[in-house]
């Protein structure tokens, strides 16, 4: 169920955080390890680690206006592919923080490096490659950026 709480309060923050901008597409997020995100050796279960991700990116899609862009086109963003390296453990009720960054694309896929902190200190890092797609197929990272860069200048 807190996924749903941690959803909304992405979803509701994201509105009164400061736009991104294609140049600077990228997102910070204040967390803390609660009792259902704890595995069998009772620290983050490495898969809460991919959700937490799924997370920084709405913040980005929000922020950018790129969730706006594919509400009204009716496309759908899609992870291609994603790895991580954990180097140590969160425990029950530690805060971290995770920033996500789009550090390039190609002519397909965005790039993203996530990266979760605490007290200053790298705990997990991790990669991912994602595309926007529509019935049609995919949407090239290129035409997604023309439509958010479009609302930006029509609101100047």
């Amino acid at each position: 169920m807190n996924l749903i709480f941690r959803m909304l309060r992405v979803l509701i923050g994201s509105y009164f955080k400061p736009k991104l901008t294609p140049d600077n597409l990228s997102s910070h997020l204040s967390m803390r390890v609660l009792p259902n995100d704890l595995d069998l050796n009772m620290h983050m279960n490495n898969g809460r680690y991919l959700t937490i991700c799924d997370l920084s990116r709405v913040d980005i899609f929000i922020r950018s206006g790129l969730a706006k862009a594919m509400l009204k086109q009716k496309w759908q963003p899609v992870i291609a592919e994603h790895t991580m390296i954990y180097k140590k453990p969160l425990n029950l009720f530690q805060r971290y923080y995770v920033k996500a960054e789009v550090t390039h694309w190609d002519e397909k896929y965005f790039y993203l490096v996530h990266t979760f902190e605490r007290k200053g200190r790298i705990i997990a890092q991790g990669t991912s490659k994602g595309c926007v797609v529509s019935k049609a197929g995919v949407i090239s990272p290129e035409l997604a950026i023309a439509n958010v860069s479009s609302r930006l200048k029509v609101k100047s």
